[in-house]
């Protein structure tokens, strides 16, 4: 009886809203508020066009006017109890976000209203009480998952589907970065980018409607919407991961990490996009031509990857290129080893293989670069004064001079001073 109750009361409130507008509006009168009653009427119809129109128009004439519909919108959405104004004002807010330019104040105007409290779309707090008891869990659901859907658009600005369109086109015009510091920049900006575009594909497998919901027309009117801005996510997705990859040998070890977690989540996420799309396709929502190709990332290139990374060498904060990863020495990973024929070789600390550590001896056993072929000869060099005094007195070279009598002469004056070394300790 209750439940009957409020569903009746719902009923009332929101028709005379709308009849109150539309009087309102023949009577002369129209401003931003009346417009979104309006827009926002509980029926099955899909969003009337005039009335984005309408709101754009009113928009470029008057800045102040965001303000307005952004209160207009909160209190209109969080008022109602109707899912089909709910979802009214979630497709109403969807289209302007897709509609105006990238450089209007609307999604500072919608941000600074979330900010303040006034807006809240995530967690949302609707609750349906003008459908059946089956059928408001449906209703309810639905209407939180495409809130949530909006509230992580209002993040990232990547459901505007010029904006897309336009920086794909200005990436083919402009030459490429040539330079490895504007190559590790994009690649920079693209790992902030891509975990943003996970998280609203995310979001919309979640806008899956279950139950009755699944029946209604409105419904499917705005999941249709809601995939087509999924296919500009996941294209875009798609190519930027590809250039990541491509540039994996060059980045720091700590972006190698995030671009693994994001291709790791990646080869779960393409699976459950896939079912997704293809429950689409069979409830017939938007055409098949319509839908990209899903690639499915197979788990051996996860593992290859995986092993891959484990083997690389950290780079420090202080490195800012890859040239200067390689002066720096090996992780602890790793030691620096010689083996037989005096070719150094990095092998790993935990070599399990006996017969490979044994073809190769630590640094601490390597020869001297400088070797005396006579260790009676090596007292001499000790005595630098000795060998000094030497080297005065000798006479000038002739420039024909023989090399090996030269060197003669200087080895009898060293093994001379030696032996007056000798007498004297003696």
């Amino acid at each position: 009886m209750q439940r009957r109750v409020r569903r009746f009361l719902t009923a009332i409130r929101e028709h005379s809203s709308v009849s109150y507008a539309k009087i309102a509006t023949m009577s002369g009168f129209c401003d931003v508020d009346l417009i979104t009653i309006k827009a926002t009427a509980p029926n099955d119809l899909p969003l009337p066009e005039k009335y984005i129109h309408e709101l754009l128009k009113i928009f470029s004439l008057s800045p102040s006017s965001l303000q307005a519909f952004s209160l207009s919108f909160t209190r209109r959405f969080g008022k109602t109890r109707c899912w089909r104004v709910a979802l009214e004002c979630l497709l109403l807010l969807h289209r302007l976000l897709r509609s105006v330019p990238d450089d209007s104040p609307f999604r500072s105007e919608l941000l600074w209203t979330r900010s303040n409290g006034l807006l809240t779309l995530h967690p949302c707090q609707f609750t349906d009480d003008s459908s059946s008891s089956a059928a408001s869990g449906d209703y309810t659901a639905f209407i939180r998952s495409y809130a949530q859907l909006l509230d992580e658009a209002l993040n990232c600005f990547v459901l505007d589907t010029k904006l897309g369109q336009e920086s794909c086109e200005e990436e083919d015009q402009l030459p490429r970065s040539t330079t490895l510091r504007d190559k590790m920049k994009e690649v920079g900006r693209m790992l902030e980018v891509l975990p943003q575009l996970q998280s609203l594909i995310d979001c919309v497998m979640d806008c899956r409607p279950t139950g009755l919901a699944e029946r209604s027309f409105i419904v499917r009117s705005t999941m249709k919407h809601v995939i087509r801005d999924s296919f500009m996510c996941y294209t875009m997705f798609r190519k930027e991961i590809v250039v990541v990859l491509d540039n994996l040998l060059q980045m720091p070890y700590g972006s190698c990490i995030s671009a693994f977690g994001v291709y790791k989540k990646a080869a779960v996420q393409a699976s459950l996009l896939s079912e997704f799309y293809e429950w689409c396709k069979g409830m017939g929502l938007c055409g098949s031509y319509e839908y990209p190709f899903v690639d499915r990332i197979p788990n051996i290139q996860i593992r290859a990857l995986e092993t891959f990374l484990s083997g690389m060498w950290q780079m420090g904060p202080s490195s800012s290129s890859p040239a200067a990863s390689r002066s720096r020495s090996p992780s602890s990973e790793s030691t620096l080893m010689v083996d037989d024929d005096g070719e150094r070789q990095l092998v790993p600390m935990d070599m399990g293989n006996s017969e490979g550590a044994a073809l190769v001896r630590p640094c601490d056993e390597m020869e001297p670069l400088i070797k005396f072929e006579d260790d009676e000869n090596v007292g001499c060099w000790d005595d630098w004064e000795a060998l000094l005094e030497a080297s005065v007195s000798l006479p000038p070279f002739p420039p024909s001079g023989n090399f090996s009598e030269r060197e003669n002469r200087l080895h009898v004056d060293c093994s001379r001073n030696n032996g007056q070394g000798d007498e004297t300790n003696a």
